[in-house]
C-alpha cells in the first residue's frame, strides 16, 4: 500500500539518477537519499516517513538545475533534493560523487544529535546537515573535524551500530568509527 499509482506495484518513488547509500533515521523513520549526479551536482533527497509517490526528477532536473532540456524544462511535480553540490573543476580531486549516510542517533557525541552525515568519495569531504522537516538547516562541513580528508583514500560508505554510533568505510579497506575528539 503507498506505492506509485498505475506502476509497477513495487515502485515507491521514481526520478532518482543512481542512488548510492540510502538510510532511514531510526528516530522518525524518515528516508535519505545520496543520488550520483549525472556530471554537475551532487544531491541529497529526504523523504519524510509514510511519504510516497515522488518524482525526484531525472532526467528533466539534476539537482536543482534543468538536465533535459539544458534549461526551461517543465519542473512540475518534481520534488527538488534538500541539498545539492556542483562539481566545480570536473578533476579527479573535484567532489565527484555523493555517498549516502545516517542521521547521528549516537550518545557519545551530543553535538551531532539528529545531524545527518554523508560524503563524498572522491574528496573525502564529510558534510551535514539537520532537517527540519521542510528543508536542510544547519549545514556543517565535518572533514577537518574528522580528520578525514588525510586517512580516507576514497570515502565508499558509512555504517551504523546498534546504539546509533557511526562508521566511515573506506575504499582502501579500513572501517573507522566517528569518536569524540
Amino acid at each position: 500500500p503507498g506505492n506509485l499509482a498505475g506502476a509497477d506495484p513495487d515502485v515507491w518513488d521514481y526520478g532518482l539518477r543512481n542512488p548510492f547509500r540510502f538510510s532511514f533515521d531510526r528516530l522518525t523513520g524518515d528516508l535519505y537519499i545520496g543520488d550520483v549526479g549525472q556530471g554537475a551536482f551532487e544531491e541529497v533527497d529526504v523523504e519524510p516517513a509514510g511519504q510516497g509517490g515522488r518524482n525526484y526528477g531525472w532526467n528533466v532536473t539534476e539537482g536543482f538545475a534543468c538536465f533535459e532540456p539544458a534549461s526551461g524544462c517543465d519542473t512540475t511535480g518534481i520534488t527538488f533534493p534538500v541539498v545539492a553540490y556542483p562539481h566545480v573543476n570536473g578533476t579527479d580531486t573535484d567532489d565527484c560523487s555523493v555517498t549516502g549516510g545516517y542521521v547521528y542517533r549516537g550518545s557519545a557525541i551530543p553535538a551531532l544529535a539528529g545531524r545527518y552525515l554523508y560524503g563524498d568519495l572522491c574528496t573525502r569531504r564529510v558534510r551535514s546537515f539537520v532537517w527540519n522537516g521542510t528543508g536542510a538547516v544547519s549545514e556543517l562541513e565535518l572533514t577537518v573535524a574528522l580528520g578525514s580528508s588525510g586517512s580516507i583514500q576514497a570515502l565508499a560508505s558509512f555504517g551504523e551500530d546498534t546504539s546509533g554510533e557511526l562508521y566511515v568505510v573506506d575504499l582502501a579497506g579500513a572501517v573507522y568509527r566517528i569518536d569524540p575528539a
